[in-house]
């Protein structure tokens, strides 16, 4: 991805947020992801699936939103299952669900033997310098600077529906209770396989 578009991407990013997110302490957040101690706007998604690549975190979250907000918007979702959230509650969601990933990966090179010959390539790898889970572990970094709902904090919380580590039941009693969780893991698979375009491997971090 180039400078220009990363810089794209950073004031997208950054313009919806402005836009969306109100409530006390959120200017704090934004202001420590658009800092030096943050690579929220250069990291990948991922090291080798959806996204991996430079600025893939933050093309990532901006799918993910733009994917929330047409589900939410479709005309049964409304008036036949009843659901509806905040413009505020939606952003939240979509563009700090996977904010568990700053500082997580780090950029190296390894030696791959390619037509006989040795060559130096790049990949990501992972430093995870905060092992508190996934979902759970953005769910903590944004409490940090602001309040969640608790719509908003099982949303995140769970957002990776049946790829995560728990239990069946447990995953699917708070995809049950939370609409807005069913609605984020969906709109995350959406992003990931056909707009990012995920192998069939499997998802990974």
């Amino acid at each position: 991805m180039t400078d220009r578009e990363l810089q794209a991407q950073k004031e997208k990013f950054t313009s919806i947020y402005r836009s969306k997110i109100h409530r006390e302490g959120a200017d704090k957040l934004l202001e420590w992801l658009c800092s030096e101690q943050s690579d929220f706007f250069l990291a990948p998604a991922s090291t080798r699936y959806h996204g991996a690549e430079n600025g893939g975190l933050c093309r990532h979250s901006l799918n993910v939103y733009e994917c929330l907000v047409d589900i939410l918007a479709r005309k049964r979702v409304k008036e036949v299952y009843n659901i509806s959230y905040s413009e505020e509650s939606v952003a939240v969601a979509a563009l700090l669900h996977d904010i568990c990933k700053v500082n997580f990966y780090t950029y190296d090179t390894r030696n791959v033997k390619k037509n006989g010959v040795w060559e130096s390539v790049p990949y990501y790898a992972i430093d995870d310098r905060l092992p508190y889970g996934h979902g759970e572990k953005s769910v903590y970094i944004v409490s940090g600077f602001m309040k969640l709902t608790r719509d908003e904090a099982f949303a995140i919380r769970y957002h990776m529906g049946f790829s995560g580590p728990e239990d069946n039941n447990t995953i699917g009693k708070a995809l049950e209770m939370f609409p807005l969780a069913f609605a984020l893991c969906v709109a995350d698979m959406e992003a990931a396989y056909f707009l990012e375009g995920m192998p069939d491997a499997g998802r990974g971090v």
